[in-house]
């Protein structure tokens, strides 16, 4: 079983930052992908940013709409896995998401998530 917690989500205006944190704890074999989605009301849930447990850099993965504003890290001593959200955007406006699975290899699918955190909002404005 695995646990997650999001926080760090706020109003922010355009152009500005905010960084999201999302505690794991619980079986360390069940968090070998975690990652961030994203939720609109009206909309199905979307795939921002993945990393794998060894958190290197090649082993991270991003939606194209958030590439060169958004980073993905971990801190594998904290069980934390963190995304940095520069440059932000109305259109980033959503319920953000923590996600954990075991598989090897990590993308941005819902589906191939088992475990999920509660949410944080994140919420920009013009």
């Amino acid at each position: 079983q695995v646990q997650l917690v999001e926080s760090g989500g706020g109003s922010v205006q355009a152009g500005g930052s905010l960084r999201l944190s999302c505690a794991a704890s619980g079986d360390s074999d069940s968090r070998r992908c975690m990652g961030w989605f994203r939720q609109v009301p009206g909309k199905e849930r979307e795939g921002v940013a993945t990393i794998t447990s060894d958190g290197s850099i090649s082993s991270r993965t991003y939606a194209n709409s958030v590439k060169g504003r958004f980073t993905i890290s971990k801190d594998n001593a904290k069980n934390t896995v963190y995304l940095q959200m520069n440059s932000l955007k109305p259109e980033d406006t959503a319920m953000y998401y923590c996600a954990a699975d075991r598989n090897f290899w990590c993308d941005l699918e819902v589906y191939n998530y088992k475990y999920w955190g509660q949410g944080t909002q994140v919420t920009v404005s013009s």
